[in-house]
This record gives structure tokens, C-alpha cells and sequence, in this order.
């Protein structure tokens, strides 16, 4: 099952969310160019559990591996790197469907701070998983998590045009968003437990559980209420 649209109607253009997806895209861009200096460019970047429970580097990283005093920075420039292109082109297939109508409920600025805050949160949650993790967090996966749980509050009902695939089959259909982002969650959930504490390479599933949890939350702050009110009634018109 994969969401390539919905039918909800945005406020204003989405100047963060497509600012956010070009910066993306940017970056990995410039990590693939790097060649085999992109592994060290992800562990410069990236946010280490390690590091930030011990507020210092790992001694053991070689110098070009370092990121210096920038080291603080990490659990917000890991949000812009991405392990690869798929993974790069996943997440911002998310983030295009989902980030506009949430943006709109928000306002730019409001949204840029939301996401960037329930990233930082959702790479606590991988933190608090695997503290003693070396390897680098990568990944927008985080924040577009709790762009999907804020959308999931507000709007559990707007349609999510899917495919479908079965064997060569491949069908469209129209979900509703609840059923959806449930489906996503529960994956999420599911694999964390089948995976454990993350100490080693693969996915960060308790960072898309917590960045999920964060959004649902986040959103009652970030939110404003004339706006949720106004893409209430441009939805009922939509329909």
C-alpha cells in the first residue's frame, strides 16, 4: 500500500514543506557527490545516541568523522541526510502529501519550528531505545512522523488516494486517512518490537514511533484555531 495523494484541500501554497523537500534533496545531492567521503559526511551530521547522552564526542572516531563543535547540532541536521535515494524519495513522498494541509493549519513559521521540534523529539525517542548507539541517526523519517500523527488528528477523514499491489495487479483506491496512518503506525510499532533496541545498523522504528506520538501532541500548540476552522469549511465545499 502506497499514498501518492489525498483530496484535502490546502489554505496557502506550502512554501516550507516544498522549501524542506528541495533542501532534502539538496543534501543528498552533495552527500553522493562526496563519493566514499559520504559515510564520514553522515557521521558528521547525523546524530549519534552516544554522543548526545554524553554531551562529547565518541573518542574513537577518526578526525574526518568528527563534527566538531557543531557537535549539539546533530539531532537537527540529521533530519536533512538520508542513508539513500530511496530512502531520500519515501520520505519526501510522505512529506509532499502530508506537510501541506498541516502547514496550513499552522502557518510557515509555525510549521517549520513544529517540524524541527518533533524530529528533535522523535531522535530522543531513538535515544532512549539504543543509548549506546554509535551509529549516526539519519533521516527526515522523524519529523514527517509527527507531520503524520498532527494530520491524523486533524484530519482522519480526508481521503488518501493508495496503490494497491497484488502480484502484477495494481489498483487505486481512496482511504480514509485514519486507516491509513493506523496501517503506517501499527508497522511501525510491529517492527519495533520484532527488531528491539536498535544498537546497530537498520531502521529507527521508536524514532517514527516517537515522532508520530510527538505530532499528535504538538499539534493543539502549533495549530491555529481560525485556520483549523477555515480548512474545516473549504473541505466541506471540496466535497
Amino acid at each position: 500500500m502506497i499514498p501518492f495523494r489525498d483530496d484535502n484541500p490546502r489554505l496557502v501554497f506550502p512554501w516550507i514543506t516544498c522549501t524542506l523537500i528541495v533542501l532534502n534533496v539538496l543534501v543528498h545531492v552533495v552527500q553522493w557527490q562526496l563519493g566514499e567521503g559520504g559515510n564520514a559526511f553522515l557521521y558528521r551530521w547525523g546524530a549519534i545516541p552516544w554522543e548526545i547522552r554524553h554531551l562529547a564526542e565518541w573518542p574513537e572516531l577518526p578526525l574526518a568523522y568528527r563534527s566538531g563543535p557543531w557537535n549539539f547540532l546533530t539531532p537537527v541536521t540529521s533530519l536533512f541526510l538520508h542513508g539513500s535515494w530511496l530512502h531520500l524519495l519515501g520520505n519526501m513522498l510522505y512529506l509532499y502529501i502530508f506537510g501541506d494541509n498541516v502547514e496550513s493549519i499552522m502557518g510557515h513559521g509555525r510549521f517549520l519550528v513544529f517540524y524541527l521540534v518533533g524530529g528533535v523529539l522523535a531522535s530522543l525517542a531513538h535515544l532512549i531505545s539504543a543509548p549506546n548507539s554509535i551509529v549516526p541517526l539519519v533521516g527526515a523519517s522523524g519529523a514527517i512522523a509527527a507531520v503524520l500523527g498532527a494530520y491524523l488528528v486533524r484530519f482522519p477523514t480526508a481521503r488518501v488516494h493508495v496503490l494497491f499491489f497484488f502480484f502484477v495487479f495494481v489498483k487505486i483506491v481512496r482511504i480514509p486517512a485514519v486507516i491509513v496512518l493506523g496501517v503506517w503506525l501499527a508497522a511501525q510499532i510491529l517492527a519495533g518490537m520484532h527488531q528491539g533496541p536498535l544498537e546497530g545498523g537498520g531502521v529507527a522504528w521508536f524514532a517514527h514511533i516517537g515522532g508520530f506520538a510527538a505530532g499528535m501532541v504538538l499539534v493543539f500548540l502549533f495549530q491555529q484555531r481560525e485556520r483549523v476552522l477555515e480548512a474545516r469549511r473549504l473541505r466541506e465545499i471540496w466535497r
